[in-house]
C-alpha cells in the first residue's frame, strides 16, 4: 500500500509558489520499511494519521527485490530466520487459519528459490578424480592378477605305498614342531678344551669317512646331530673328540644303513688311534646320554621334501643343494643359529639362485616350507658366502667331493651373484 501525504505549496526563493513539492518530499516517511517480511505485521506511519497495519506475505516478486540488495547472502539468511520464527509462532498459536497454513508452502518455495538455478553442465571430471580413478584401476589390475598356483607334486606318488602321500603333510608338520627338541644350543662355552674350529675339522674328516664308506646322506646328517647333542650334554677332552665322532657315525650307520660298516673298519680309518673297545664304550655312553633318542628331524629330512617341492629338479639342482647344506653343517654358528628346516630351505633357495632358475622362490616352496623369501635370505647369504670361500678354505672335504663329475662338479659353479654382490 502506498499512501501519499498532502503537502501545502511552498514558496520559492523568488516568491513564487509551485503546485508540487520537491520529489524528495513526495515520499511518505516509513518507520521500518526494510523490515517487511513474510507473515509479519508491518507498521506504516502516515503523517497526521494513526499507523496502519499491513499484512504482506513473502511472494516471489518481493523475494526477488530482497535479493537485489547489496548483501544478498545476509538478506536470505535473515528472511529464512524470520520464516522459521514465524513457523514457530504458528505452532504456539491457539488457532490456525488458512493464511498460516499457506505460509508452510511459501517456506518451501523460499528454500527452493534460495538455491541457485543452474543450467545443464557437462560432466567433466576433475584432475584429482581422474588420478583416483586410474589408481583404482591399477589396484584392481594387481588384485585381479592371477596368483601362482600351488602344485600338487605328490599326485604322482599316490599309488606308491612307501611315499605315504596320505600322511606326508601331517608328518612334516610334526617334524617342524619337533625340530626344536633336537636342535642344539650354544654349547661351546661349556667345553673348555674345545672350540668351533676343532668341531669343523672333525666334521670335515667325517665327510671323507662318509664318502669312503659310500654311506647315505641320512647317515651323515644324523652323525652330526648326535655329535652336537652329546657335546652339549657332556664335557669332552680334545683327545676324545674324534672318538665321539667315530662312535656317532657307528650309531648313525646302524640306524640308517642296510649294511653298517664294522667297527674294525672305523679303527683302521682312525689309523688305530682308538681300539674297538673304546669305540663301543663311547657308543654306549652316547646312547645313554641321549636316552636312545635317535629319531630326530635332521636337515636331510627337510631337504628331501623341499627338493621335491622344487618341481622336477634335475641332478645338478640336487647336488648344488646338498653341497650348500654340507657347507652349512661345517659351520658351528650356522648349526646352532638356524633350525634344520630353515637350513634346508635356505640351501634350496640359494641353489636356485646360483643356478639362475626362472623363479628363485615359488608359491609351492613357500607353502610347503613355511618360509618366505625374506626369511631365508640371511641364512642363504651365509651359505653362499661359504661357497665363495670353499676353494681357498683349509677344510676342503666338501669342495673336493662336489668337484667330482659324479656330483656334477657343482663346487666350481659361480656363486649366486645377488648374494655375493651384497656381501
Amino acid at each position: 500500500m502506498d499512501t501519499r501525504a498532502v503537502v501545502p505549496p511552498q514558496p520559492r526563493g523568488d516568491g513564487k509558489v509551485h503546485g508540487e513539492a520537491p520529489r524528495r518530499n513526495q515520499r511518505v516517511a516509513l518507520s521500518d520499511r526494510t523490515n517487511v517480511q513474510a507473515g509479519q505485521v508491518t507498521r506504516v506511519e502516515i503523517k497526521g494519521k494513526p499507523p496502519l497495519q499491513i499484512n504482506r506475505p513473502l511472494t516471489r516478486r518481493f523475494h526477488a527485490q530482497l535479493l537485489s540488495n547489496d548483501d544478498k547472502k545476509n538478506n536470505v539468511k535473515k528472511v529464512l530466520g524470520v520464516v522459521d520464527q514465524a513457523a514457530q509462532n504458528r505452532k504456539c498459536a491457539p488457532t490456525r487459519n488458512v493464511t498460516e497454513k499457506a505460509t508452510d508452502k511459501e517456506k518451501e518455495k523460499l528454500v527452493n528459490i534460495s538455491k541457485p538455478v543452474q543450467g545443464p553442465r557437462k560432466d567433466v571430471k576433475a584432475f584429482t578424480s581422474t588420478l583416483t580413478a586410474r589408481s583404482k584401476a591399477m589396484a584392481c589390475g594387481v588384485a585381479n592378477k592371477p596368483k601362482e598356483q600351488i602344485v600338487d607334486f605328490d599326485a604322482a606318488d599316490v599309488n606308491d605305498e612307501l611315499a605315504g602321500v596320505e600322511y606326508v603333510d601331517e608328518l612334516y608338520k610334526f617334524y617342524k614342531l619337533d625340530e626344536e627338541n633336537s636342535q642344539v644350543g650354544d654349547y661351546m662355552d661349556k667345553q673348555p678344551d674345545l672350540n668351533s674350529k676343532m668341531r669343523a675339522i672333525l666334521v670335515d674328516w667325517l665327510i671323507d669317512v662318509h664318502r669312503k664308506f659310500d654311506l647315505t646322506p641320512e647317515t651323515f646328517y644324523l652323525t652330526v646331530n648326535i655329535t652336537d647333542r652329546f657335546l652339549s650334554r657332556r664335557m669332552v677332552s680334545r683327545k676324545e673328540l674324534q672318538l665321539v665322532g667315530i662312535s656317532s657315525m657307528v650309531i648313525a650307520s646302524k640306524y640308517e644303513e642296510v649294511w653298517a660298516p664294522p667297527v674294525q673298519d672305523f679303527v683302521c680309518l682312525s689309523d688305530k688311534t682308538y681300539t674297538g673297545s673304546q669305540i663301543r664304550a663311547m657308543e654306549k655312553a652316547i646312547l645313554e646320554k641321549l636316552g636312545w633318542y635317535l629319531t630326530v628331524p635332521t636337515p636331510y629330512v627337510f631337504l628331501a621334501r623341499y627338493i621335491k617341492a622344487s618341481i622336477a629338479p634335475d641332478d645338478e639342482m640336487r647336488h648344488m643343494v646338498f653341497f650348500l647344506a654340507e657347507l652349512g653343517a661345517l659351520d658351528y654358528q650356522t648349526t646352532i643359529r638356524y633350525s634344520p628346516s630353515m637350513i634346508a630351505a635356505a640351501a634350496v633357495y640359494a641353489a636356485r639362485c646360483t643356478l639362475n632358475k626362472k623363479t628363485f622362490w615359488t608359491e609351492t616352496l613357500k607353502h610347503h616350507t613355511g618360509y618366505s623369501e625374506e626369511q631365508l635370505r640371511e641364512c642363504a647369504k651365509a651359505l653362499v658366502g661359504f661357497h665363495c670361500k670353499a676353494a681357498e678354505s683349509d677344510l676342503k672335504a666338501v669342495y673336493r667331493k662336489y668337484s667330482k663329475p659324479q656330483y656334477g662338479a657343482v663346487a666350481g659353479r659361480t656363486p649366486a651373484r645377488s648374494f655375493h654382490s651384497s656381501s
